[in-house]
């Protein structure tokens, strides 16, 4: 079942991140091989709206019971808005990892050139 559920109209990255691009604002989740690999997401760290981030560095934190992941920025830019439904149910990334977004990042550069379609994606896998 893992990596099965690949929704076509998102972006992916090497480090299980999903990307939505709508104008100059990404939504970053993860993915759902990532949430099952990850097991039972506990809490998710959320960076303050208005964090700069930097491409390829950590933006958030997610912790499952047996580990703590970073999520990466898909491209330079800054935090405009985060999932704070989250920080009560973490859960939710495990019940949809593709409806719990974590983060919306205004880019203020290029996406990297490391994300790829759906079937590259899958290929990865």
């Amino acid at each position: 079942m893992s990596g099965s559920n690949v929704p076509a109209d998102l972006k992916y990255a090497p480090s299980h991140e999903w990307v939505r691009v709508e104008g100059d604002v990404v939504t970053v989740g993860i993915t759902d091989h990532a949430q099952h690999e990850l097991g039972d997401i506990v809490f998710v760290e959320l960076p303050e709206v208005g964090k700069k981030v930097a491409q390829g560095k950590g933006v958030a934190v997610i912790e499952a019971v047996k580990t703590v992941a970073d999520v990466y920025a898909p491209a330079d830019g800054e935090v405009v808005e985060v999932n704070s439904a989250l920080a009560d149910e973490a859960g939710a990334i495990n019940a949809d990892a593709y409806a719990a977004w974590i983060v919306k990042i205004r880019i203020s550069g290029p996406l990297s050139s490391e994300l790829v379609d759906a079937d590259g994606y899958k290929a990865m896998l």
